[in-house]
């Protein structure tokens, strides 16, 4: 724990501490600390910092680099001093000193100067590319008393105590001036030699054997204190010895100004249609494709993900582009509305989306646009000129999610009236708001993202949307791939609304011509999509949308297993059905069924009929199904071993023929069921991964934490008298007399150290506690099932066991 950042926390009043807090939500999710104590462990964890320092600017990153280049071994700096390192006026440097207190990663004690996280020197193991400061090596016990004399000679410093022989050597190469004049003195190659270490890195791998050479610049270097070896090919340059050889003029980078961005203006109204436009074909194409898998299930390839191939199939049928048919397949398949059917031998819809068809339309379009939200792929990027395979492995995994919510949040800052003409503006744009992103991954990914972000519906003519403004202004409720649903992301005000206006425009109506077509004059509703596409071939998309009527599209619904008077009766539902379209479905139902086609697993044959016609009345062959096909030949829908075992048992002598020809097939409709003995069901991830979840119910969308509830909580807790440290044993050990010794010493690292646990109490009723504290008799500790904190009676525990999550 950072001693310094909990004294502060503790100067800090209610409205700085929630100010805090709300800047780092992850400090107060459950269990919340309830001591400041606790507070700034988590405030200083590692990956917490690292999460902390992903949503702060390049300026912010960019002065604490520089604090901790410019600050002394203790972590502290002058901020006067910082801003003339910077090169700025001290106001200007305010803000982002400001912006760092608010993310507790800087901030300033009660001396002046600015205090680093400890955390972050961890991180930064080389600031400005410079190293260690040099009384890290000086104090070391590596320095031998005869080293520091030696070293105190050779910069013409007299002998003395250590501390005093320290401090003068340090006051030497701390000093530019002196330290040139040094320079004047070294060998020849010497300026040249260090030149690597003053810009390149504190850090080199060396030639050993010239640091014992007399007269060579690398062991006059090291005579002189400008190069210490920590190994025998390995050294590193002092901090102030490279800061005094870059100069007085050195200045690190710091670009308070982020880069312009090309924009031009754009009509709202114009990017508002194609809002109306977008959105409702998402959801049709979506449901169109999961009913071709219904029929079809995707294959995967050996080496995962689905192949080119199977792509462009699926979209000739469902009449999508190939662009199309890439991400809405990768948004399914994170929607859990896709997954792996072992028997079906690929990718089949799941019970979600036959849940997920049935609700409403903004309410299916949000579940989508969450799942690409959270989606650690980018389904459009290219490399090298060619796409990644769909559903495969993406190195880059997480990194993508960032980058696509970054991307879309710069568009988000623009006024509803204003477009981005410049993608190469954007990602300089972006990568000065996130700075931790990949530069190179950014530029790669930004005109995928933004295409996605179009077909979505999020992004039109280059301006974002109200849809994309709503989800961008989701970021820190994306969730992760692996999360079953985003509850916060789907059931948003904000969203929905947006979501219901999108779709607000939808047609549920057609208009039938006597030339057997239907036109939709504007974005369909999928289930008027889907109602079309089942009796109807599509001609055209867009602002109108056109379909066909044939016979050999309505006998495609027929045989789909819809009755001629119902096919009638849903199309009157959404218009006036013309005389000629009438005709053409009871002409084609007329007709429908005059040649049956049967399923045959198998097929007996014998040259005398009066032996088949004995087998085809045989009483115990009845389970068979056999059927006189001709006076010679019988069907079974039964495989051919049973029915050779049945023959067999019956007193016959059937011989199995090889036959190169093929029995009957067909096709069925399939869905991937919870089958697991748990309830859950396998569900496949993008790279091929597969996961068993169980089945959710509806998620409720908790409230998110309130930071001042928080603050004052803390503040108000942190003065509380807690029990003395180092009794916890001995008060398990009388109150907690019903848990055997091993238990209370369980019980006793709850308390301790924070571990979960599971516990009975005498009533029978059970809870999964951690973080624990003892007071008069009881056990305060977080409860899981209650989501806060409850007492628990030490005398009424009789149980204790190990949780493990």
């Amino acid at each position: 724990m950072d001693d310094h950042l909990l004294g502060w926390l503790k100067t800090l009043d209610e409205e700085r501490l929630a100010r805090i807090l709300a800047n780092r939500p992850d400090a107060i999710a459950p269990p919340w600390p309830r001591r400041l104590s606790t507070l700034a462990q988590r405030l200083g964890g590692g990956f917490a910092v690292m999460e902390a320092l992903r949503g702060l600017p390049l300026p912010a990153l960019e002065v604490v680099e520089a604090a901790l280049a410019r600050g002394e071994e203790d972590g502290g700096c002058d901020a006067a001093g910082l801003a003339r390192f910077l090169g700025v006026p001290e106001a200007e440097l305010t803000p982002w000193l400001d912006l760092l207190a608010d993310h507790a990663l800087a901030w300033p004690d009660g001396e002046g100067r600015i205090r680093v996280l400890g955390a972050l020197a961890r991180w930064w193991t080389a600031p400005c590319g410079l190293g260690e400061p040099l009384g890290h090596y000086l104090d070391s016990w590596t320095v031998s008393a005869d080293a520091l004399r030696a070293l105190t000679r050779a910069l013409g410093l007299p002998p003395g105590p250590k501390r005093r022989m320290v401090s003068a050597a340090m006051g030497v190469l701390g000093d530019p001036a002196r330290v040139a004049a040094l320079l004047d003195r070294a060998p020849e190659g010497t300026a040249r030699m260090l030149e690597d270490f003053v810009w390149d890195g504190p850090v080199h791998q060396v030639d050993g054997g010239r640091f014992v050479v007399p007269g060579s610049p690398e062991k006059w270097a090291a005579d002189h204190g400008l190069l210490f070896r920590t190994s025998w090919n390995v050294a590193e340059m002092p901090r102030e010895v490279a800061l005094a050889l870059r100069g007085p003029d050195y200045r690190p980078p710091f670009t308070p100004e982020p880069p312009d961005l090309a924009t031009l203006p754009v009509d709202p109204e114009s990017v508002d249609h194609l809002m109306t436009l977008a959105a409702p074909h998402v959801v049709e194409r979506c449901a169109a494709l999961l009913e071709n898998t219904a029929k079809t299930p995707l294959p995967l390839l050996k080496s995962g993900g689905v192949g080119v191939r199977e792509v462009r199939r699926v979209a000739r049928e469902t009449g999508c582009d190939e662009d199309e048919t890439r991400l809405l397949l990768e948004v399914c398949a994170v929607a859990r509305l896709l997954a792996w059917d072992e028997s079906a031998g690929g990718l089949v819809p799941t019970d979600r989306f036959d849940r997920w068809r049935l609700d409403d339309a903004p309410a299916r379009l949000r579940v989508l646009l969450a799942a690409w939200w959270r989606m650690e792929r980018s389904s459009l990027r290219r490399t090298g000129g060619k796409y990644g395979t769909l559903l495969g492995d993406d190195p880059a995994g997480a990194a993508v999610a960032r980058i696509r919510r970054t991307v879309l949040g710069m568009l988000a800052r623009l006024p509803a009236d204003t477009a981005c003409s410049d993608t190469d503006g954007l990602v300089r744009l972006a990568h000065w708001h996130a700075p931790l992103l990949d530069r190179e991954l950014l530029a790669r990914c930004a005109p995928g993202v933004l295409e996605e972000a179009r077909l979505l519906g999020l992004v039109a003519h280059d301006a974002i949307t109200d849809l994309g403004r709503a989800l961008a202004a989701l970021d820190g409720e994306a969730g992760g791939e692996n999360d079953d649903s985003c509850p916060r992301v789907e059931h948003d005000p904000a969203l929905v609304e947006c979501s219901t206006r999108a779709l607000a425009a939808v047609r549920r109506s057609a208009l039938f011509g006597a030339d057997l077509t239907a036109v939709v004059t504007g974005p369909p509703s999928a289930e008027l999509a889907e109602l079309l596409d089942r009796a109807a071939d599509r001609e055209s998309r867009g602002t109108a949308s056109v379909w066909r009527f044939s016979p050999a599209s309505v006998r495609r619904a027929l045989d789909a297993g819809h009755r001629p008077d119902e096919l009638l009766a849903d199309l009157a539902e959404v218009g006036a059905v013309p005389q000629p379209l009438e005709y053409l479905v009871r002409d084609v139902a007329r007709r429908h069924g005059e040649v049956t086609v049967t399923t045959v697993a198998c097929i007996v044959q014998a040259a005398d009929p009066a032996l088949l016609a004995e087998i085809a009345a045989h009483r115990r062959l009845a389970r068979l199904g056999l059927r006189l096909l001709a006076p010679t030949v019988l069907a079974s829908p039964v495989p051919a071993d049973r029915t050779l075992a049945a023959l067999r048992d019956s007193g016959y002598a059937p011989v199995p023929v090889e036959d190169g020809g093929g029995t009957g097939g067909g096709i069925t409709v399939r869905r991937t069921r919870a089958e697991e003995p748990q309830g859950g069901r396998l569900i496949l991830l993008p790279g091929g991964r597969v996961a068993e979840l169980e089945q959710p119910a509806h998620p409720l969308v908790e409230p998110a934490p309130d930071p001042r509830e928080h603050a004052r909580r803390l503040l108000t807790a942190d003065g509380e008298d807690r029990r003395p440290a180092g009794r916890t044993w001995a008060v398990i050990g009388r109150m907690a007399s019903r848990l055997p010794t091993a238990q209370q010493s369980l019980l006793g690292f709850v308390v301790d150290r924070g571990v979960r646990a599971a516990i009975t109490l005498a009533d029978g009723l059970t809870a999964t506690i951690s973080h624990g504290e003892l007071r008069s008799g009881v056990l305060d500790a977080w409860c899981e099932e209650a989501g806060d904190y409850l007492e628990f009676p030490l005398a009424d525990i009789v149980e204790v066991r190990g949780a493990y999550a």
